[in-house]
């Protein structure tokens, strides 16, 4: 895969995942508790698609590396989020655990990406 492929993959992806954290909003049944966790679980989930972005258009590898951590941040604060509507309102598994998964596996594969550019950053010769 070219690193164009691999990012417009990942802006699909981000998307998407951010789009199924919209719907699951409106499912969701509105009280005091639900309105607060969904309103920072909605910021988070929207800022990994943008933040995203943001890195693929980075003026530098360094720009990208700080736009990465970010993405990464508010992947895991996502899969947080996620995790406490889940644990808050148990009928909701059905629809929260695939969104769970794909939380976990974009910290992992970004995660990774952060360290490859960290390597290539502090070393480029390698």
């Amino acid at each position: 895969m070219t690193a164009a492929e691999y990012n417009q993959h990942f802006k699909a992806r981000t998307k998407a995942f951010a789009l199924g954290v919209i719907r699951l909003s409106e499912d969701m049944e509105r009280n005091i508790a639900s309105d607060i966790i969904l309103k920072q679980l909605l910021r988070s989930a929207t800022s990994i698609a943008a933040n995203y972005r943001a890195s693929c258009i980075a003026r530098s590898d360094k720009e990208r590396y700080a736009k990465l951590c970010i993405v990464v941040e508010e992947t895991d604060e996502t899969d947080f989020w996620l995790d406490l509507l889940t644990d808050a309102f148990p009928k909701m598994e059905p629809v929260t655990r695939p969104l769970c998964g794909e939380a976990q596996e974009l910290v992992r594969v970004f995660m990774a990406y952060r360290a490859k550019l960290k390597t290539h950053l502090t070393n480029p010769n390698a």
